[in-house]
């Protein structure tokens, strides 16, 4: 919400020093910064896409706006009406609509951008479902798609006018009992395909249809590596969109996946001649052979035969052929097996062969590609296509038996080819068998080691596919949109400026240059995110687990990120690097920034978090490998950094994601994420363990991040309960003798509410967790004037000088971290209380120093090259993203809050 018409009037005031303007002149104030929003949408990379084959987002409503019973439709910039299917996805307090989400047709918004309105509009195209007894029907652009209920397919086939194009598509997996490189034994590898336990209709048309499955793979032993997906159906599209999510629920140390896919038939038909492969390339290349080629033939058979092959149509007819070429045909050999492989984000090759029994040969190859096929003929095919390919790999594309009745394709989203997945701890004990070796061990490397809490056993990934079935090959440039299209899929989306207007996602306003301190703050923040999107390039932050994060800390004397130090490696989410990257898109509308932040969302919800076992609903703190730190905490897994994602674009996985953490408070009983802290300062020394039902519980780190999950369930709901269990907190902190300032206290389960907190204990990270950002919310949603007073206090003595300090709380003033980021508490309490000189320490407390000590201000990206590293990079001395997600998070608030009252330090 930036700033709502009671934040402008007080950023007048404090512009003025005391003063306040009139409501209009705000108002045109507002306007004239932000544009007139409304309900806009527009497309992400700025214009309407080559191929669209259907969009969803979600549409936000300020305070007060009525749902349309009647529903809604697009307005487009160019005059054209488009249909929208309209659902609720959250509420205002007072039963007024905050967000819908919307789906429109394939192709239907052909302009830049347009308008949501409460109108009807009726579709050329529909999807319709039907659910038959062990079955569901969906049909739409021509196109029936048969859908299991229970069994291996997920998709029993696809027919156009009665002809089955595809079939029989499901998940499969390969795992070995040892990994590759132990010696003994070669490892023993074993099978299992995916069987369907559940299936529900969420949607049912009529412009989008989806349906979720959910089940495990079978084979040897117990069924394991649980998954649920979607399959998104939009009408006017004969594609379908496949959001698959996988859960790693075995022993890490006896179960090494090889292969992880997607694979399904085609049934093939005409003559060899006739029968086309495609692979996406480079730069919007297409590589297309026939599985019976020809051209370059020592006989020539004309260019109309040439022409119709490369083209991918049906030949002329074969008595067209001189007669000596008509009887040699069967003497050219029919391809029937083709593989594209990307072992790394560097390089694909692809290889084709007769068939089994027989030699590869190599083909081509190319750098990077989009992950995407094809194969059929001008009597049927198939087309497919594998998100985030390069970035994930290793990965491969397969077809087998293209010269026979049927092709089978196989999108390997985890190459089988591949080094097995090593998914074991890293390193041995060493010493380190009770809480004050660990301990120790925590100061040196910043790592908090615990023997068996570095699992990866219930962490998950999710993947995409898109499937098309189609009538006939379709034409090159076609199949080059739809390889584009997998690559990068167009988005439509809310504007910035509709999200602002109304009222959306805490303290934020859009880029200002109007003073030479903001235009120096502006340049600097775009130079980091800058160089963060360079180094996700640069240090190849890809992979299969991998992508979407960066790395925490730089060691200046190697010129790399640490990766192999502690918890000075992978980021997961610390500091809130998910919110600086979301709340950067939001004011810039920079869609490289959006790709980045959706990457992350999606690495950060899924790898980060476990989604079963002892640690379900908890996070993994930084670390050597994602899951190999044994602190587990709702931090990380933290509502606050997922639900711009599922708002901005409605995404159902990401709102499971959310709703799985409800209820995770109750583990705190059984996992004490503060068990190494208090009384463990001696070898063996015990910690008193808090009464039954009762945790302690920290206000910022723990709260405050369970408490995104229940105000988001509540808006998307209208679940007073949840409700109900934010208020018991915020009362009971309110009446705490040392309120925020107490920063822990006992939180009873099952009423929600805290009790103690006489002593102060204010903890640099309270603060750090999205607590700030979702406060900015909360605060206007529930009003409970206590605990407003008791917030505002928290923010501006937080930093206050000593005297202050403890005039406030009693307690002895000592140094505390942070106090950059926390600049945008004191903003925060500036701008509420209207305090002009609170605005000023707000600025002269973040041109001060940061989280890293060695970091030199605004220090510039310098090249470092030769024999120092193994190939040129850029660094920024003493980077760390602790700092830059705070520093950054701190600027753009303190912009919106007490932005004229910044001065010429602003900027370092």
């Amino acid at each position: 919400m930036s700033l709502n018409r009671r934040d402008f009037l007080t950023s007048s005031a404090l512009a003025g020093a005391a003063a306040t303007l009139p409501a209009a002149t705000v108002a045109e104030a507002a306007l004239e910064r932000t544009g007139k929003g409304g309900a806009a949408v527009h497309w992400l990379d700025g214009a309407a896409p080559a191929l669209d084959e259907g969009q969803c987002w979600g549409q936000p409503w300020p305070r007060g706006t009525r749902l349309a019973r009647g529903g809604y439709a697009l307005a487009g910039d160019d005059g054209n009406v488009a249909p929208l299917q309209t659902w609720p996805l959250a509420w205002w307090p007072d039963g007024s609509i905050k967000w819908t989400g919307h789906a429109a047709p394939a192709g239907a918004v052909r302009s830049a951008g347009g308008t949501v309105m409460a109108a009807r509009a009726r579709s050329a195209e529909v999807v319709t479902v039907s659910e038959e007894a062990d079955a569901i029907r969906v049909t739409c652009a021509g196109v029936v798609w048969l859908l299991g209920r229970s069994g291996p397919a997920l998709i029993r086939s696809a027919a156009i006018g009665g002809n089955e194009v595809l079939r029989e598509v499901g998940l499969i997996a390969t795992a070995q009992d040892q990994p590759d490189e132990d010696e003994g034994e070669a490892p023993r590898r074993m099978a299992f395909r995916g069987g369907i336990e559940r299936a529900t209709v969420e949607q049912a048309g009529p412009i989008r249809a989806v349906v979720r499955l959910e089940g495990r793979h079978g084979g040897e032993g117990e069924p394991w590596l649980p998954f649920s997906l979607r399959l998104y159906f939009h009408a006017g599209s004969q594609c379908v969109r496949i959001v698959h999510s996988l859960v790693f629920d075995g022993d890490p140390a006896a179960r090494f996946v090889n292969g992880l896919g997607l694979a399904g038939e085609v049934p093939m038909r005409g003559e060899p001649h006739d029968r086309h492969v495609r692979f996406g390339g480079e730069d919007g290349g297409l590589w297309a052979e026939a599985v019976r080629p020809l051209t370059g033939l020592r006989r020539d058979p004309g260019v109309q035969f040439r022409a119709a092959q490369v083209a991918g149509e049906a030949v002329p007819p074969l008595d067209q052929l001189a007669p000596v070429l008509r009887e040699e045909l069967r003497y050219i050999p029919a391809w029937g097996d083709f593989t594209l492989s990307q072992p790394n984000p560097d390089g694909f090759t692809i290889a084709k062969r007769t068939g089994p029994g027989h030699g590869w040969i190599a083909a081509d190859a190319g750098r990077r590609a989009p992950g995407f096929g094809y194969v059929g003929s001008p009597q049927g095919g198939t087309a497919f296509g594998l998100s985030d390919f390069w970035q994930r790999a290793p990965v491969r594309l397969d077809l087998r038996g293209a010269a026979g009745d049927a092709a089978r394709f196989t999108l390997w989203y985890h190459s089988p080819d591949a080094p097995a997945m090593d998914l074991r701890f890293y390193h041995g004990t060493m010493g380190m068998e009770d809480w004050f070796h660990q301990n120790k061990g925590l100061d040196v490397t910043y790592e908090d080691f615990e023997p068996g809490w570095g699992t990866a056993q219930g962490i998950a990934r999710t993947t995409e596919f898109r499937l098309w079935a189609l009538p006939a090959t379709p034409p090159r440039d076609r199949l080059a949109r739809m390889g584009a299209l997998v690559a990068r899929p167009p988005r439509l989306i809310a504007t910035s400026a509709a999200v602002h207007d109304a009222g959306m996602f805490g303290v934020w306003g859009f880029v200002d240059r109007s003073s030479p301190a903001l235009d120096g703050l502006e340049t600097r923040a775009r130079a980091e995110l800058d160089f963060y999107l360079g180094q996700v390039e640069q240090r190849r932050w890809y992979g299969f687990w991998n992508y979407g994060d960066v790395m925490h800390s730089y060691d200046n004397d190697r010129h790399v990120w640490r990766y192999d130090i502690g918890g000075f490696a992978w980021d997961n989410s610390e500091l809130s690097t998910d919110l600086w990257l979301w709340h950067s898109y939001l004011r810039t509308g920079r869609a490289d920034l959006f790709r980045m932040a959706e990457a992350m969302c999606r690495h950060t919800g899924e790898v980060d978090v476990y989604h079963m076992g002892r640690f379900k609903g908890f996070g993994t703190r930084h670390g050597v490998q994602h899951w190999g730190d044994s602190s587990k905490q709702p931090r990380i897994s933290n509502a606050a950094y997922r639900r711009i994602y599922y708002y901005l674009t409605a995404d159902e996985r990401c709102g499971d994601l959310m709703r799985d953490l409800l209820g995770s408070e109750q583990r705190l009983a059984e996992v004490d994420i503060e068990r190494k802290t208090g009384s463990v300062d001696a070898p063996g020394a015990p910690r008193a363990k808090p009464p039954a039902g009762k945790v302690e519980m920290a206000f910022g780190t723990v709260w405050g991040s369970l408490l995104a999950a229940w105000l988001t369930e509540w808006e998307r709901t209208g679940d007073k309960r949840w409700r109900e269990r934010i208020v018991a907190g915020m009362e009971s902190i309110a009446a705490l003798p040392r309120q925020w300032f107490a920063g822990y206290a006992m939180y009873d389960l099952a009423s929600g509410r805290f009790s103690g907190g006489e002593t102060v204990r204010i903890s640099h990270l309270n603060g750090a967790f999205g607590v700030f950002e979702m406060h900015a919310e909360l605060l206007e949603l529930i009003d409970m004037p206590a605990y407003r007073e008791a917030w505002l206090d928290y923010c501006e003595f937080y930093n206050a000088p000593a005297e202050a300090f403890t005039a406030r709380t009693g307690a002895k003033w000592a140094p505390r971290g942070l106090r950059q980021g926390h600049a945008r508490f004191t903003a925060y309490a500036a701008a509420k209380r209207r305090r002009p000189d609170l605005a000023r320490r707000a600025w002269e407390e973040f041109a001060g120093q940061g989280d890293r000590p060695d970091r030199v201000p605004a220090a510039p990206m310098r090249r470092i090259d030769g024999a120092a590293v193994l190939r040129p990079v850029d660094e920024i001395h003493g980077i760390s993203t602790n700092d830059a997600a705070q520093w950054g998070l701190a600027a753009l608030q303190l912009s919106a809050l007490v932005g004229r009252f910044a001065g010429p330090a602003a900027a370092t």
